[in-house]
């Protein structure tokens, strides 16, 4: 559940060289509309996840129910594993950064804080991005536009947290946990552009094997600090399992597929559906309330992360 930019933030782009898929039968507008929707309700399914299990199992399910679809995408494809040491040493930071550290953040973040919130801080994940790929991207320049869309959604993230009051009556730790978390989306994928960008193998190759290793890190590290469960909760569990299977494996699957049909300036718009569809399915369906300031704040942080990914024109 990352933002899609193909560029400066979380766009799942290590390869880029891989062959563009045959155009899918469904138009893309409809899979662009489900993935807003997966991504939405991914931090519902967290919130209901952890309400039976710690956040290290939800987060451990998570990655081995979606390991388990791209090892079906890639079977059905007959397309293997990466080869090579040093791909597997970065996949493994790709997998930390990417996925077991922001996934984990954000699960530990929910117990303190609504899913609404949470989706509205993934939402900063394009400001950071931009913040940071001024500093590590030499060809990505600066630009009156983009650094204003930087202050601006910065802005409106003190909005959310409103910082007027003095932040009372929030979740500092919960909050932090998560604006972490969208933190750690560009740092991984500025690390993958630096490391696999022109990799031989396809996105579908490195991103099973970027999974598989998160999951393996995670299998190491849940029995350290949880317990077995002393009882089977089914609710959260199949809410771990819809969000494996959907929010994690099937919805890079779709990511992948938009970006190559439509490109990825068109595919990174799904960021700015996300909070929306977060925190209409908090309210709705887990009863969460919102004050004046979040929604506000976070149309203020998705217009800034709009104006962080505006392009200067190229002279003709």
């Amino acid at each position: 559940m990352s933002s899609v930019t193909a560029t400066t933030t979380t766009a799942p782009d290590p390869a880029g060289s891989a062959p563009a898929p045959a155009r899918p039968r469904l138009d893309w507008r409809l899979r662009f509309a489900a993935l807003s929707l997966i991504w939405g309700f991914s931090f519902l399914l967290i919130k209901v996840g952890t309400q039976g299990y710690a956040p290290f199992q939800v987060t451990l399910g998570r990655l081995a129910f979606g390991t388990a679809v791209l090892a079906v995408a890639m079977a059905v494809r007959r397309e293997g594993l990466p080869r090579g040491v040093r791909t597997w040493m970065h996949l493994a930071v790709a997998g930390f950064l990417l996925n077991a550290l922001p996934f984990s953040l954000f699960a530990f973040a929910e117990l303190t804080i609504p899913s609404t919130l949470a989706g509205i801080c993934n939402a900063t994940s394009p400001l950071w991005g931009m913040a940071l790929s001024l500093v590590a991207l030499h060809e990505d320049r600066p630009t009156r536009v983009r650094v204003a869309g930087l202050g601006l959604g910065f802005l409106g993230v003190l909005t959310v947290l409103g910082a007027w009051q003095g932040f009372q009556g929030l979740d500092a730790r919960g909050t932090t946990l998560a604006l972490l978390a969208s933190l750690s989306y560009p740092v991984g994928w500025i690390y993958v552009r630096r490391t696999l960008a022109g990799s031989s193998h396809s996105h579908l190759s490195l991103t099973g094997g970027q999974l598989l290793l998160a999951t393996v890190q995670l299998a190491v590290v849940t029995p350290l600090f949880t317990s077995v469960p002393s009882s089977l909760a089914v609710g959260p569990l199949l809410a771990i399992a819809a969000l494996g299977t959907l929010g994690t494996g099937l919805a890079v699957l779709v990511q992948y597929g938009i970006v190559a049909e439509v490109g990825p300036t068109t595919g990174q718009m799904v960021t700015y559906f996300v909070p929306v569809i977060a925190a209409a399915a908090g309210i709705l369906l887990l009863g969460e309330t919102l004050t004046w300031s979040t929604p506000v704040g976070a149309a203020v942080v998705l217009a800034g992360a709009a104006l962080t990914q505006v392009r200067p024109r190229r002279a003709e």
